[in-house]
C-alpha cells in the first residue's frame, strides 16, 4: 500500500486559522504525508465525508500526574479529542522526591486536587526522585496520548528546604539550588516549571503550600534558568505584578489561570480581556480559563454536602440504594429537617443550576435550570426539590455550584480576542466534584455551533497551533506535510458531551466522575488509532513529550 493511513473527503481545519477546505489527509510512519488529493490506498482508511478533520487538540492544565500511573488510557481526556495533555500545574508534582516524602506528596496533591492518597500510593511506581526520573518512569507505561509535564514549586521547596519551605523564606544558597534542579529538570525533558500562590491551597494541616508565600525574586532567580531555556513558566494565583516582574526581570513564556471567580457584572469579561491584553503586551503571556461555570456537582453520584445522621447514612449507600431510600417520604423529610437546624449552609441554591436529564448536560445558567427558582416554581424547599428530581432520575442529576465564571457573557466577552485560551477541566484532579474534561468538546458544541462566538477555525487554533505555542512544541498542531499525525476526525453537527457519572475504578476502588464524548469518528495519536467510534483501541502510542534543551 502507498499510505499506512489515509482520510479521505473530509473538511480539514488545519489549526493555523485558515478556511476550512475538503481535502484528504495521508499519515505515514507517524507522520502527516499528504494534505490534498490522494489517489493511492492504504492499508487503513476512513471515509470522513461530511466530517471535520483537525489536529488533535492540546489540554494545557491537567492534573494526570497521578492517574497516568494506572490508566494509560487516560480517560475521559482522551475520549474529547485531546492528544496532547500537560501535566504537573499548580506548583504540585510528585517529583523531585525523596523516598522518606512519598506519602507527604501524595497527601499534599489529596488536599490540593482531591485525588485519593492511598490510590496514588498505591498506584504509581515511585521509582524515581528527580523529575526526569519521573519523566523516564511514566514513558516506560506507555501512555495512550502524549504527555508533558512542568516540575512543580512545592516538591522543588520541600527537597531542598524541608519542613522550613512551608512558611519561611529561602536563602541564597537555597534559591541557587531550587533552579539547579528546575535547570536539570527542564534539560531532562521537563517543559517547564510551575507555582501556586493560591492562600486556599493547603497542606493536610492547613497551612498554605510550599511556595504560596515565596518572596518574588526566588520566582525571578527560577525564572532565569526557565527563560535559557525557552521552557514555560506556569502560575496560578499569582498576582499580576509579580508576573511582570518575572517577566521583565527573567523573560521566560508565561501561563496563567484566568478563569472569572468572583465577579458577576457583564462588564467584568471586558475589563479581564483589557487588562490582560495590556498585561501581554511586551510580554510573552498568556491567560487559560474554564470554559463554562463551575465549581464543585452535588449529587448522588457526587458530593453530598449536607450534615447529619441521616446524610451520613445515605452518603454510605450504593447508587441503588441511595435512589431506593429517597423513594421513603419520611426518610426525605428526615433529610430536609437535618439540613433545616444545621448552621452549615453551603451550597447557596441561587448558585445552583441543574444540569438536567437530557442526554447531555445542561449548562446555560439560566432561571430554567437554577435550582432556586426551581423549588420556587414548585413550591418547595430546595433541597426538597433536589431530592425529588434524584428519585426521578434515579439518581442521576447532578447539580453545578458554580463558584467560577458566574456570568457567561463575561466569559465570553472574556474569550472574544486577546491573550486567554480555553482550557482548564483539571482532568485528573478533583475527581468526586468534577467533571471538565469534557472542556474541548463544550467549545465546539456551545461556543461553536450553539453560540457562534468562535469559527470553528479559530476554536480549532486555539485548542492546536496556539496552545502547541504557548507550550513549545513546534512539530505538532497544524495538518501538514512533516508534523505529527494526532488527528481528530468527528462530526460538528453532533459532537457534544455525555453526561457525567461515577466510577470506582482508581486503585482501591476510590471513586470518580467521568464522561464520554458523541461525534467523534476517530482520534489518532502519533498516527495510530486511539479512539473509533467513541471506544479505545487498546492501542497506547502516546509519547512523552520532552523540552528541546534535553
Amino acid at each position: 500500500m502507498a499510505h499506512e493511513v489515509i482520510i479521505r473527503g473530509g473538511t480539514v481545519v488545519d489549526g493555523t486559522g485558515s478556511e476550512p477546505q475538503t481535502a484528504d489527509v495521508a499519515i505515514d510512519k507517524g507522520l502527516i504525508s499528504v494534505v490534498g488529493k490522494v489517489n493511492e490506498a492504504a492499508s487503513q482508511e476512513i471515509d470522513a465525508t461530511g466530517l471535520t478533520v483537525t489536529p488533535g487538540f492540546i489540554d494545557l492544565h491537567t492534573h494526570l500526574d497521578a492517574q497516568i500511573g494506572w490508566d494509560q488510557d487516560l480517560a475521559p481526556l482522551s475520549w474529547h479529542g485531546v492528544t496532547t495533555a500537560l501535566m504537573g500545574n499548580c506548583g504540585v508534582t510528585f517529583a523531585p522526591c525523596k523516598p522518606k516524602d512519598r506519602e507527604l506528596l501524595a497527601h499534599m496533591m489529596e488536599t490540593v486536587e482531591d485525588i485519593p492518597r492511598q490510590s496514588i500510593l498505591q498506584g504509581l511506581p515511585w521509582d524515581w526522585e528527580e523529575y526526569g526520573d519521573y519523566l523516564d518512569s511514566i514513558a516506560r507505561l506507555g501512555p495512550g496520548i502524549n504527555v508533558a509535564g512542568m516540575v512543580g514549586h512545592a516538591a522543588i521547596r520541600f527537597y531542598v528546604m524541608g519542613e522550613r519551605a512551608v512558611e519561611e523564606q529561602s536563602n541564597e544558597i537555597e534559591r541557587a539550588q531550587m533552579a539547579e534542579i528546575v535547570a536539570n529538570a527542564i534539560d531532562r525533558g521537563a517543559v517547564g516549571f510551575s507555582t501556586n500562590r493560591y492562600s486556599q491551597h493547603k497542606l493536610p494541616d492547613g497551612r498554605a503550600i510550599p511556595g504560596t508565600f515565596a518572596d518574588v525574586e526566588e520566582l525571578e532567580i527560577i525564572g532565569r534558568e526557565v527563560s535559557k531555556r525557552d521552557a514555560l513558566f506556569q502560575a496560578v494565583g499569582i498576582h499580576w505584578d509579580h508576573m511582570r516582574h518575572v517577566a521583565d526581570n527573567a523573560g521566560p513564556r508565561m501561563l496563567f489561570n484566568s478563569t472569572l471567580s468572583g465577579v458577576r457584572d457583564d462588564e467584568s469579561g471586558i475589563r479581564r480581556r483589557k487588562a490582560v491584553d495590556e498585561l501581554a503586551t511586551g510580554r510573552d503571556i498568556s491567560g487559560v480559563a474554564q470554559v463554562r461555570g463551575s465549581g464543585a456537582l452535588v449529587g448522588m453520584q457526587a458530593l453530598l454536602p449536607f450534615r447529619g445522621d441521616q446524610w451520613s447514612e445515605l452518603r454510605n449507600m450504593d447508587l441503588e440504594h441511595k435512589t431506593k431510600a429517597l423513594k421513603d417520604i419520611d426518610f426525605c423529610n428526615r433529610l430536609v429537617t437535618e439540613f433545616k437546624v444545621s448552621e452549615h449552609r453551603w451550597p447557596d441554591p441561587n448558585w445552583m443550576y441543574s444540569l438536567g436529564m437530557g442526554q447531555s448536560p445542561d449548562h446555560s445558567m439560566g432561571d430554567h435550570n437554577n435550582l432556586q427558582k426551581m423549588a420556587e416554581r414548585a413550591n418547595e424547599h430546595w433541597l426538597e426539590t433536589l431530592l425529588r428530581l434524584s428519585v426521578e432520575s434515579n439518581g442521576r442529576i447532578l447539580f453545578n455550584v458554580i463558584g467560577e465564571n458566574q456570568n457567561l457573557k463575561a466569559l465570553r466577552d472574556m474569550f472574544d480576542g486577546g491573550r486567554v485560551y480555553p482550557g482548564v477541566g483539571d482532568a485528573g484532579a478533583h475527581v468526586t466534584m468534577v467533571m471538565d474534561a469534557g472542556w474541548a468538546t463544550f467549545v465546539l458544541a456551545h461556543w461553536v455551533r450553539e453560540e457562534g462566538l468562535f469559527t470553528m477555525s479559530e476554536a480549532v487554533r486555539r485548542m492546536t497551533s496556539a496552545s502547541a505555542r504557548i507550550l513549545g512544541i513546534k512539530d505538532r498542531g497544524i495538518l501538514s506535510p512533516g508534523m505529527k499525525a494526532d488527528v481528530n476526525v468527528f462530526d460538528a453537527d453532533e459532537v457534544k458531551e455525555d453526561y457525567p457519572y461515577r466510577v470506582n475504578d482508581f486503585p482501591g476502588g476510590a471513586p470518580r466522575l467521568t464522561q464520554k464524548a458523541f461525534g467523534y469518528k476517530a482520534i489518532l495519536v502519533n498516527g495510530k488509532f486511539n479512539v473509533i467510534d467513541g471506544e479505545h483501541t487498546g492501542v497506547h502510542a502516546g509519547l512523552v513529550l520532552r523540552h528541546a534543551a534535553s
